[in-house]
Parts: structure tokens; sequence; C-alpha cells
């Protein structure tokens, strides 16, 4: 299970999917990451938002301490694009 935890200044993503398709590519997890990595290079590269990210075997996290308009909407095109990954696959819990 992907573990996704939103506050107001920050993402945190743990875990791992471990839902393999028969050719062996764990799909929900390339889809979770792929996200991720587009919304950490576009909040630094298309917005003046002060963001930091580090990401570790198993663990992402972001955070920043104010969000543009632009960064808010960044965010919630994340969301959405995760939310569509767990419709498919079923492997993401949200907490907040």
């Amino acid at each position: 299970m992907i573990n996704v935890e939103i506050t107001e200044r920050s993402i945190r993503l743990s875990g791992h999917a471990c839902r393999k398709a028969s050719d062996g590519i764990d799909r929900a997890c390339a889809a979770v990451s792929a996200l991720t990595c587009s919304l950490i290079n576009s909040l630094q590269d298309l917005t003046h938002d002060r963001v930091q990210a580090m990401a570790e075997s198993g663990m992402t996290v972001i955070r920043w301490e104010n969000l543009s308009d632009g960064g808010k909407l960044l965010v919630d095109s994340w969301f959405l694009g995760l939310t569509d990954v767990n419709r498919e696959y079923n492997c993401i819990e949200f907490q907040k």
C-alpha cells in the first residue's frame, strides 16, 4: 500500500503498491513516482514557490512555506492523478 499524507505545508509518500502486472512491471508505483517527480519539477520550475523535496528508498517528502495559486493548482492536479491511479489499482491510502 502506498501511504499519502497531505498537510497544509507538506506531502509525504511512503510504501509500495506491490501489485505487479504479468510482465513484472509495477504500474501503480511507476505512475505515482512519475506524477510525484512531475509535481516536484513543476513546483520548482514553473512557480516561484520555495519547495524542498527529499526522496529516499520508499519515501518522498515535499515541503513548502506558502504555495502560490499556481503551486496549489499543481498540487491539486497531482492529487487528481493519484485519485485516478487509486481508482484503477486500489493501492493508495490517503491520510490528512
